[in-house]
């Protein structure tokens, strides 16, 4: 047995820094590529990166016509998307016309960076529409803005969990029982902001004349008519139908005729 082995069983401490360290160079270990595979990554990434020069240089100019084609095809075919590309993208749509697509771009925005401006503007362009889902509360503005920093927050409190529980597994024989009970209500709130704010999944109708359905069947009780462009938070999913919230009750859509968005 060497000097290392015997350490790290006689000293708890080095255990969980040694099984910290193993955990973090895991992941790079699993991303770890072939030089050729990284030099064709970083050939693909420069040259996407002049292509949205190109259609930024457009964009300025006014062409949105030209522009469109080559913002979607950064998106939906090279997968490189930012909030800042969609939302360009919306208002070249917007200034097509293409409303319907304006909304389901923004709403892409707004999930991948939460802004009240972004969803002050997509409300306003919702109620013109008289489009459904794009309440104007202050309840959902407060929402917006702690779904911006949701993710921060939560590793904040995951680590000091963390933290918080090597220092009591270290002292365990020391620890008086309030102490457990304290962290214990600690994980209880961190379980708490974990469900009930969480980013929830929605559902953007993506065609006109989509039935909203009281059950998951073709046969079940028909409720509305969705309109391109309604937003619908989802509940969960049935086979090929969505579970959705529709004006504070639950109705079902199929699922080919939305644009979910994670």
């Amino acid at each position: 047995m060497n000097l290392t082995t015997l350490l790290l069983k006689k000293n708890p401490l080095l255990r969980a820094l040694a099984l910290l360290s193993s955990i973090i160079n895991l992941p790079l270990c699993i991303l770890a590529s072939p030089l050729e595979t990284k030099k064709d990554s970083i050939a693909t990434t420069q040259l996407s990166a002049a292509k949205v020069q190109v259609a930024d240089s457009l964009f300025e100019q006014g062409q949105f016509g030209t522009v469109l084609p080559l913002y979607k095809a950064q998106i939906w075919q090279r997968r490189q998307v930012s909030a800042r590309l969609l939302l360009r993208l919306a208002y070249a749509e917007h200034q097509q016309t293409h409303y319907a697509a304006e909304i389901l771009y923004l709403n892409m925005a707004l999930a991948r960076q939460p802004r009240l401006s972004t969803w002050r503007q997509l409300a306003n362009l919702a109620q013109r529409q008289r489009l459904v889902g794009y309440p104007t509360t202050w309840q959902q503005e407060i929402r917006v803005q702690i779904q911006r920093y949701y993710y921060p927050v939560l590793q904040g409190l995951l680590s000091v969990a963390v933290v918080i529980a090597v220092g009591l597994i270290l002292r365990r024989s020391r620890t008086k029982r309030i102490i457990w009970i304290t962290y214990g209500s600690y994980l209880l709130g961190t379980s708490a902001y974990l469900y009930w704010l969480r980013p929830i999944a929605t559902s953007i109708v993506a065609r006109p004349g989509v039935a909203l359905m009281a059950g998951p069947s073709a046969g079940a009780t028909w409720l509305s008519i969705a309109a391109p462009g309604d937003r619908l938070p989802m509940l969960g999913r049935q086979d090929i139908w969505l579970r959705v919230r529709w004006q504070e009750r639950v109705a079902y859509v199929r699922a080919d005729d939305t644009f979910v968005i994670e």
